[in-house]
């Protein structure tokens, strides 16, 4: 009982610190507010509002149903205009796609022949020239496919493709980006905060204080874990529950309440994470500088950012080391597949068995430490 006391009242501690580091309240803040909005909504992937132009050279039934295909939100009303215009709007950026149709489109497409059509792509405009001319060509192929089968009265295809887009049907981007993004949240300030606490202690003096008294390295560790892991695990669900499914208006399909438990066994790995980083550096310039080094790659490679499948075989493996790896996997499932604890215990085990060695290490690298300055 004596040692639940002193975990207990040095996080406490803890708390008091934090609450007059203002850099850091301020931090935590921004990162599971704006910063999980700017990151959700800042994507360039995603074709929104494409300024369009068409020169309709063949005024046909068929290039009028091209012209009214493309629909808001994806593209702006398009704009008929001349060839002068097009050379005009695409000099001076006022368009990022032109579609020429060219005069007797319709009427060579009905006759067997194969008519091109021209499009003019602004590739300065490079995070939505790429994925706009994809869709373009889908649009069009599209129509004219519909168009030529209900002039000859043909059937559809034998067999013909149906996508079915299962939990995000619309592949907007901010559902996927906001979750992601507090994912990543989570694992960056649980290092940062309990690195920057043991630091501090470093940069007060009053690492010598905890020395003189009868406590342990043990209740000093676990005394920073849980109260800068209770910190981020409030300011995480206080962000899903505001900034993503109140701000976003992004749909959660499964238990918060699981993944909060899942959260919570992540932060004891991560926060474990951040005492070792916190032991090593000896100051809070190293600190950041260490934290760079390891937040890159468990957040790049641990499947929030691509799918691990697209990764090498050799980086896969490794990366089932970090904890990252199955609280991403873990969470994508609870929050958008609405999967319960029947379906991601496997990945909780790994992350307590992963979490368990994390704070070990951590430990015994901190009894070194707290050995060599006494």
């Amino acid at each position: 009982m004596g040692a639940l006391a002193n975990i207990f009242n040095l996080g406490l501690k803890e708390f008091q610190s934090l609450r007059r580091d203002y850099a850091m309240l301020l931090l935590i803040l921004w990162a599971f507010s704006l910063g999980v909005y700017s990151s959700a909504t800042g994507l360039p992937e995603t074709l929104h509002n494409a300024p369009i132009a068409v020169i309709d050279e063949d005024r046909s039934q068929l290039s009028n149903q091209l012209i009214h295909a493309f629909q808001p939100p994806y593209f702006r009303t398009p704009e008929l205009i001349d060839q002068a215009a097009m050379d005009r709007g695409m000099d001076t950026g006022l368009y990022t796609f032109t579609l020429n149709i060219p005069p007797d489109f319709q009427r060579d497409l009905l006759a067997g022949r194969s008519p091109a059509l021209q499009l003019n792509v602004d590739a300065t405009q490079v995070g939505q020239a790429f994925s706009g001319a994809g869709y373009i060509q889908n649009i069009v192929a599209d129509e004219v496919q519909q168009f030529v089968q209900r002039y000859r009265g043909a059937g559809p295809q034998a067999a013909e493709l149906a996508p079915r887009m299962l939990f995000n049907p619309n592949l907007t981007q901010a559902w996927f980006g906001g979750v992601m993004e507090v994912i990543n949240q989570i694992t960056m300030l649980s290092i940062i905060l309990t690195g920057a606490a043991l630091i501090r202690e470093r940069e007060h003096g009053t690492v010598e204080h905890l020395l003189v008294m009868p406590l342990t390295a043990f209740e000093i560790m676990l005394a920073k874990v849980w109260s800068m892991g209770l910190v981020v695990l409030v300011a995480a669900a206080l962000s899903l529950k505001l900034v993503v499914q109140g701000w976003l208006a992004v749909p959660i399909g499964g238990s918060i309440g699981l993944f909060l438990l899942a959260a919570g066994l992540h932060l004891f790995a991560t926060t474990s994470m951040g005492i070792f980083l916190g032991t090593v550096a000896r100051s809070m310039p190293q600190l950041g500088l260490l934290t760079i080094l390891v937040l890159m790659p468990l957040q790049i490679l641990s499947g929030g950012t691509t799918p691990r499948e697209s990764m090498p075989e050799l980086v896969q493996f490794i990366m089932l080391a970090a904890p990252t790896t199955h609280f991403v996997a873990l969470a994508q499932a609870i929050l958008y597949r609405g999967a319960g604890l029947d379906i991601v215990w496997p990945q909780l085990l790994a992350i307590i068995g992963i979490g368990a060695a994390f704070f070990t290490a951590a430990l015994t690298r901190f009894r070194r430490t707290i050995a060599q300055m006494a």
